[in-house]
């Protein structure tokens, strides 16, 4: 007896379902990443955009304070003027001036000279006040900050207080550049000869005389010592 066909079972194939999933999902994925692209480079473009922008301002604002402290320098020199003008209006303008200069961009350039218009009016507490701000705002420069030091001296003599300036000579002798020892010395010594305090006075300036002698206060400070031998 002859055995019976069986009939053979086509099995159904998913590879057309299998693949059009792979490709659904790989499109899905590149588009995330496509998104993602476009955002991080849009972040990128807005923080160059943002970056560029602040240096532009920056640089606008330092270009209009230094305009503003030039025009303040002529006039508190009384430079190009084409009349003469009297001293005391020339500081109360030229101090207007750095003051807006100021305003704009903070820098010790204004303030130092702030601080000389109203040393110049005899407004020593206000001349005073604007060296300490130079001072604490701006500790490391390097030009002014010894400057400042001098001047603060000056205010403390004009104000009868020579320990403070003593004080402020100290710290001017002290500063890291140098740059004024020499000075210090100088005035530290005709500070302490004024209170009578002879021999500190001259070992200021025999200082001055071993460690300095191409100092323009070098022949001072030797005419000083022999007038104490005299």
């Amino acid at each position: 007896m002859p055995k019976p066909i069986k009939k053979k079972i086509v099995k159904k194939t998913t590879f057309g379902s299998d693949a059009s999933g792979t490709l659904s999902r790989l499109k899905k994925s590149v588009d995330e990443r496509k998104r993602f692209f476009i955002t991080a480079v849009a972040a990128v473009v807005l923080s160059v955009i943002a970056i560029g922008g602040f240096f532009l301002y920056s640089n606008t604002q330092k270009n209009k304070a230094q305009k503003l402290e030039y025009e303040a320098y002529k006039i508190y020199y009384g430079l190009y003027q084409k009349q003469p003008v009297a001293s005391e209006e020339r500081y109360k303008k030229a101090a207007e001036i750095f003051r807006k200069a100021y305003d704009v961009r903070k820098s010790p350039v204004s303030l130092y000279y702030i601080a000389n218009c109203n040393y110049e009016l005899g407004k020593y507490e206000e001349s005073l006040n604007a060296l300490k701000d130079l001072n604490r705002k701006f500790p490391d420069d390097e030009k002014f900050v010894p400057l400042s030091y001098y001047k603060m001296a000056m205010i403390s003599l004009k104000k009868g207080s020579a320990e403070e300036a003593l004080k402020s000579f100290a710290v001017l002798y002290n500063y890291k550049t140098g740059t004024y020892k020499d000075l210090a010395l100088i005035e530290s010594g005709k500070i302490l000869e004024a209170q009578g305090k002879a021999e500190e006075a001259k070992k200021k300036y025999e200082e001055l005389v071993k460690d300095f002698p191409q100092s323009p206060f070098a022949e001072e400070a030797k005419a000083r010592i022999e007038r104490k031998k005299g």
